[in-house]
């Protein structure tokens, strides 16, 4: 029984998943997942990775995620559980790689830069 670990990321958010072959028990920080991402959307994009290759209850799955928020969050999963169905069956490539489940999603927030408001935000100008 092989454990296959792998890391996923997306803006602040980092996923770490451990997936076993089971019966389809989902853990994230120790919960459940319906407990953990009240919004059903979060749910199915986590999940997306299992509808793509038709594996949905064959593994077990337990996740560690920090950072961000929860879109974030979901998004990083997501990405973790591609990366290791990959590691399981090379495969699952090429339908996780055309569903772009295969590719860090790596928009993050722009930094506040000093003398401005926000990041591209300026504060009003007074000409007198």
């Amino acid at each position: 029984m092989e454990i296959i670990n792998t890391l996923g990321r997306r803006k602040n958010a980092v996923a770490r998943a451990y997936l076993t072959p089971g019966s389809g028990k989902f853990i994230i920080n120790g919960k459940e997942m319906n407990q953990y991402f009240g919004a059903l959307t979060l749910q199915y994009q986590a999940l997306l990775p299992f509808e793509t290759t038709s594996t949905k209850d064959q593994f077990d799955v337990k996740i560690n995620v920090i950072g961000g928020g929860s879109a974030g969050q979901a998004g990083a999963i997501r990405h973790a559980l591609a990366r290791a169905l990959c590691e399981v069956n090379e495969e699952y490539r090429p339908a996780l790689k055309l569903a772009g489940l295969m590719t860090r999603d790596n928009r993050m927030v722009e930094r506040k830069k000093p003398g401005q408001k926000k990041a591209r935000k300026r504060f009003q100008f007074s000409k007198r």
